[in-house]
């Protein structure tokens, strides 16, 4: 199965990704407010912080912080599918690429697509799933990916 899968009211367990397939996150516009309160936080450069500064930079703008981006993504991630899944956490990520600025003012979408899956060695009922995700801003440009394996409880698990 490939294509697109709709995520509404669905508790994922490992046996219900299907490599190739890719999962829909949804839309979320970028606010300045909310850059400079990341920023101010955790990742206070000028160019995150401020308008002029951020225009003055290679960024062209007010920037959200790469860190801001991933933290944006795993809520739109959440928002999609994993919080309505049997989601054990991550051993880790193998790459994430800040490709474009993310501006205030950018309406991001994307999505995941599975691109492995196996069944841990060790512990029967619990699958990893690897991920490729790709966010894009409202002009279609490619602005963030990242690389992942999550791990899953099987359906037989929580049976």
């Amino acid at each position: 199965m490939t294509g697109k899968t709709s995520v509404a009211a669905k508790t994922w367990t490992y046996d219900d990704f299907v490599e190739g397939t890719s999962l829909d996150l949804g839309t979320k516009l970028v606010s300045a407010e909310e850059i400079v309160e990341f920023a101010g936080e955790f990742d206070a450069q000028p160019m995150h912080l401020d308008e002029e500064a951020g225009k003055a930079s290679i960024l062209g703008g007010l920037s959200a912080s790469g860190w801001h981006t991933c933290a944006m993504f795993m809520r739109m991630w959440c928002d999609a599918f994993l919080l309505d899944s049997t989601s054990q956490g991550s051993p880790g990520i193998d790459y994430v690429k800040w490709k474009k600025p993310v501006l205030a003012g950018d309406i991001l979408s994307g999505h995941s697509t599975i691109v492995a899956k196996r069944l841990s060695k060790s512990r029967p009922q619990l699958g990893l799933v690897t991920m490729r995700a790709e966010l894009f801003n409202q002009r279609g440009e490619s602005v963030f990916e990242l690389e992942n394996t999550g791990m899953f409880l099987t359906r037989e698990a929580i049976a």
